[in-house]
């Protein structure tokens, strides 16, 4: 734990994101967190703003022989960003990529079937869909999540992240389907997520469950 990082923890970065994503208020948005950390952050901004909150599902493709490297991603509808650049540059085969978008489509639907017993997925058509993570790295993931929520029908994309490093942060700023993107933090030397907070602990499953549960209680007191 890093004493002298901004953010105490995903609550404190999705307040603080709140505080710059209240101008949208009036647009009635969805706040689409990703799993799992970003969920977190997604369910204090949907709570200061009174927003619905939903979820994408948007597996990194992993390098082979070093799972810590995306070449890509695919999310839960089964559409699929690749890195062309890394693909290239590690000379990877077709092959492996098709068997990897397999494993880990697999994998998203299985949490994603826990997910949505709890709360059906929120229609994005028409709507302004603010995307939350709890922090950018390779983008791959976001990306892919960015065009999923476009392929839905989204009238305006916002993405919200507590920090990230400056080419990523560029990258996404360049896509046309978004339309604004918030990154309070972009450091001078980035290394991972986990230097944006004190307190980084791992989030379960089991709390992104018990969180949207909980936004389906506030809903239906606010509906």
């Amino acid at each position: 734990m890093d004493k002298s990082a901004p953010y105490t923890d995903r609550l404190a970065a999705g307040r603080a994101l709140a505080e710059r994503l209240k101008k949208h208020s009036g647009d009635r948005p969805v706040i689409v967190g990703l799993p799992r950390g970003g969920v977190v952050v997604a369910a204090e901004i949907a709570r200061v703003l009174k927003a619905d909150l939903d979820v994408i599902l948007a597996g990194k493709l992993r390098a082979p022989y070093n799972p810590e490297l995306a070449i890509g991603a695919v999310t839960e509808e089964g559409q699929v960003y690749i890195n062309n650049l890394a693909i290239r540059s590690l000379h990877i085969k077709e092959s492996y990529i098709e068997e990897e978008q397999r494993s880990r489509l697999n994998a998203m639907r299985e949490r994603l079937s826990l997910y949505r017993l709890v709360k059906g997925k929120v229609p994005l058509k028409g709507r302004t869909v603010i995307i939350v993570d709890d922090g950018l790295a390779t983008g791959s993931t976001m990306i892919s999540a960015i065009q999923a929520a476009h392929a839905s029908g989204a009238k305006k994309i916002i993405v919200a992240v507590p920090g990230g490093p400056a080419d990523t942060v560029e990258r996404i700023e360049n896509m046309d389907e978004v339309s604004e993107v918030i990154c309070p933090l972009i450091p001078d030397l980035f290394f991972a997520v986990s230097q944006l907070y004190y307190d980084f602990q791992q989030v379960e499953d089991i709390e992104v469950i018990e969180i949207l549960r909980a936004s389906v209680e506030e809903e239906r007191k606010r509906a």
